[in-house]
């Protein structure tokens, strides 16, 4: 069985065609921005490069946000249209539990502007941290490995390798019921700031 990954979450354009967890075709880079722009394009490409008919895909997995507010709504409005046209299965996950990657004692930190992050803290896929915003000022890093946004915090930028998260992942995407229903995870101002 063929699937298609998708991420417009976060500045990158990440998407992956694989095959019994083996990655069949892959793109991922930065693409602030231009996510919409580029999306039909690299798949389009990543189809031509493995040599395979769109037809095989049998399921989509995207990210649901927490993240870019376009970005989220890009990969599922594809999404949505996508598996309804053709009746495939659809799977979502949080975007910070994307990118922990099934790693232990990890923080994932991604830039929500005027002073906030998106902050959720994974062990080995398990969640420590429900997905949350938080002001810089109320994140304690503590002992875990932070990944994409650090500097907000005095940390480095780290970039994790999204196919392979999405591939440690894998299994802890759920599926969704009713396409119709699906709506991106966005994390309400009053969690955000009135904590």
């Amino acid at each position: 069985m063929y699937s298609l990954f998708v991420d417009t979450s976060y500045k990158y354009l990440t998407v992956a065609i694989e095959k019994d967890n083996k990655i069949v075709s892959s793109y991922s880079e930065e693409c602030f921005k231009r996510q919409s722009e580029q999306l039909f394009v690299v798949i389009e490409e990543l189809f031509k490069e493995a040599k395979l008919d769109k037809k095989l895909i049998e399921a989509v997995y995207i990210t649901e946000g927490p993240g870019s507010y376009t970005g989220v709504r890009i990969a599922m409005t594809l999404a949505k249209v996508l598996c309804e046209i053709r009746n495939i299965k659809l799977y979502t996950i949080s975007s910070l539990k994307l990118y922990a990657g099934g790693k232990a004692n990890t923080m994932v930190l991604m830039d929500a502007r005027a002073n906030r992050a998106y902050v959720g803290i994974y062990d080995e896929g398990k969640c420590l941290l429900e997905d949350t915003a938080l002001s810089i000022s109320e994140i304690d890093p503590k002992d875990y490995n932070v990944v994409l946004d650090g500097q907000l915090i005095g940390k480095v930028f780290v970039n994790p390798n999204i196919v392979e998260c999405f591939l440690n992942t894998k299994d802890s995407f759920v599926e969704v019921d009713n396409i119709n229903h699906l709506t991106p995870k966005y994390l309400k101002e009053s969690d955000a700031y009135y904590r």
